[in-house]
């Protein structure tokens, strides 16, 4: 079977773990790649193998022998570069988080949902991770449905980004856009259920203050809570600390219904984890406690090691990719749609609202 082949636009962090993950998946290859830092298409395009460098954005989507396009540029851009592959190709795209920033930007994405012909999947990576996805699999029935969720994210401040994108909110969406998407899609996901009233508290207190780019000091929050109350009843909280890096586990979630508890912890990504000096990193654990009878369980859930080293999320970026693969061999339909990218970014932005505005946002 011929390789299908991919433009990458991004070739950051996020873009290089795409390639590292695609470098595994047979039947997929990096055909075309292209990024403003022409040191970071060189860097992809060598990884990738075989690789060409497009000139730009506009000469990677005109390419014809392109199968499908990822789209890892920053969030600010996202809406425009759908919008500019729509008027040239009709490819399947899979485009990474979040799908919007800006309550405006929504219409377009509409209009994008109603006229674009080919599947768009949006990257919501963290419902691949083994740990959760096992979570997902087994909440209703451990619970007996799921009434509290309860995820908390404590882990690294904000990474370097190119030209310092992701430190104001004007470019991301805000925090609650920018990193906690991934959450709320997760809360969508295990509670079957859409969101009707958002509360939230929120601040900058300690990340990114003393730093400066162009006069201008970074106002992207740091820390925060937000809960969420859905049309079946039932809650989710969200804690998230970006000053917590010390922390032996990055994501811990815990589901909790009538039946029992299901809980899953998740480290922090490998290549901060201090291994010279305490050694190396717990692998992820999954939990149940059934409250009839009583019987408390945790077990490791490992990463299988080569997944592991190609990029930061837990073999998930390969577990996206093989899915996404099916999309555009025509053999599926993409797992996280337009609707779920919308959702998630709703959320998100009425969390901001909630926050700046010490109100219940309802939806």
């Amino acid at each position: 079977m011929t390789d299908k082949i991919y433009g990458l636009v991004g070739c950051g962090m996020m873009g290089i773990e795409h390639v590292q993950n695609v470098n595994l998946l047979p039947g997929a290859q990096i055909g075309v790649v292209y990024d403003p830092l022409p040191d970071n298409a060189a860097k992809a395009a060598s990884i990738a193998g075989a690789a060409t460098i497009a000139k730009s954005f506009e000469d990677l989507i005109s390419n014809e022998t392109l199968d499908a396009v990822i789209l890892v540029s920053p969030n600010q851009v996202h809406v425009d570069q759908l919008e500019a592959i729509a008027t040239k190709r009709t490819v399947p795209i899979l485009c990474e988080k979040p799908l919007f920033t800006e309550p405006a930007h929504r219409a377009r994405i509409e209009t994008l949902r109603r006229d674009y012909v080919a599947p768009i999947w949006v990257a919501m990576e963290y419902r691949y991770m083994p740990p959760i996805a096992t979570l997902i699999r087994d909440a209703c029935v451990i619970t007996g449905g799921v009434e509290m969720l309860s995820i908390k994210e404590h882990r690294f401040p904000f990474l370097k980004k190119f030209g310092n994108w992701n430190r104001f909110n004007r470019n991301t969406g805000g925090t609650f856009v920018e990193k906690c998407c991934h959450f709320f899609d997760l809360m969508r996901l295990i509670l079957d259920s859409e969101a009707v009233r958002v509360m939230a508290s929120a601040s900058q207190v300690t990340n990114h203050r003393e730093e400066q780019y162009g006069g201008e000091v970074p106002d992207i929050w740091d820390s925060g809570y937000v809960i969420v109350e859905f049309e079946t009843g039932a809650r989710a909280m969200l804690e998230l600390c970006m000053f917590a890096d010390g922390s032996r586990w990055n994501e811990e979630i815990s589901a909790v219904g009538e039946k029992g508890k299901i809980e899953c912890r998740l480290p922090g990504p490998q290549r901060f984890w201090p291994e010279e000096d305490i050694g190396p990193p717990p692998a992820p654990q999954l939990s149940i406690a059934p409250r009839h009878p009583k019987n408390p369980q945790t077990r490791d859930i490992p990463i299988t090691p080569e997944l592991a080293m190609a990029g930061d999320h837990h073999g998930s970026t390969f577990y996206q990719h093989q899915r996404f693969l099916e999309v555009v061999r025509g053999n599926a339909a993409p797992e996280v749609t337009l609707e779920d990218g919308m959702r998630a970014v709703d959320i998100g932005l009425a969390a901001q609202e909630a926050a700046l505005a010490h109100r219940v946002v309802h939806l």
